[in-house]
């Protein structure tokens, strides 16, 4: 009985088969495993959304106090536990720490800090912002809140539904402008000024950090998920800036 093997040319283009296969796999998988990431994010973003109305429902209508300014820096870092500690309420961050995330103003109605982590997000605010911070914990927190929320009814806010809460961010908590906000200081000139001529340019694209489409420093094409005050999100495509008005972040 003839038993014929494989010759080398029909395994070579079986290999070729093969490879031009994964070829063509691999950008539709990966692409795939982004659209799921946007997918969590945005359904943990929303479910943020849920559990400020809760906390409001609670508290008066009074949003969570977060410091004062820019020179009462609370809640302006990203640890939820005390050192050395990962879980108990008992070992929670107080509000008063410049090291805690403002999500513990939440933790007694969502458990859970992983709420607060976009699967989008990478460690870059550990590795060039606040390198002290262990990565675990920027995890659970990803999302930048609105320093001008802090202590104010939300009743007295112009339009609830054009004000901003929390944003996708590298920063836990927004309040320096336009150098870490998305409104610029007038037509023609750049947002995020900060992430664009400071130390922490590298962090940029990760602020648009959802359907990026183009690999240049400051240009990404992608978009960033917006909490509102009345609790629904939306996305912000990259913007300089012109397109965002200051009011929606002072309420004004």
């Amino acid at each position: 009985m003839d038993r014929r093997g494989f010759t080398l040319i029909e395994l070579l283009v079986v290999i070729a088969i093969i490879a031009l296969l994964l070829a063509l796999l691999i950008p539709a998988l990966e692409a795939a495993r982004l659209r799921a990431q946007d997918v969590m994010c945005t359904a943990h973003i929303r479910e943020i959304g849920l559990l400020l109305l809760m906390y409001l429902d609670d508290n008066d209508g009074v949003m969570p106090w977060v410091g004062d300014n820019r020179t009462d820096r609370k809640c302006n870092r990203f640890r939820w536990f005390r050192p050395g500690t990962t879980t108990g309420a008992i070992n929670l961050m107080p509000v008063t720490d410049t090291d805690t995330y403002w999500g513990v103003n939440f933790y007694e109605y969502v458990k859970n800090p992983d709420v607060f982590g976009c699967p989008a997000f990478r460690d870059v605010a550990a590795q060039l912002i606040y390198p002290d911070m262990e990565p675990q914990l920027i995890n659970q927190a990803a999302y930048g809140l609105n320093a001008y929320s802090t202590n104010r009814r939300a009743n007295e806010i112009r339009s609830a539904s054009r004000f901003v809460y929390c944003t996708d961010h590298v920063e836990p908590r927004v309040d320096d402008q336009s150098r870490d906000m998305f409104h610029n200081d007038g037509p023609g000139t750049m947002n995020l000024t900060h992430y664009r001529d400071g130390n922490r340019r590298d962090a940029y694209r990760f602020i648009w950090r959802h359907a990026i489409k183009f690999n240049e420093d400051f240009r990404t094409g992608g978009k960033a998920n917006i909490l509102w005050l009345d609790a629904h999100v939306s996305w912000q495509w990259e913007t300089t800036g012109d397109d965002f008005p200051e009011r929606w972040y002072t309420g004004d």
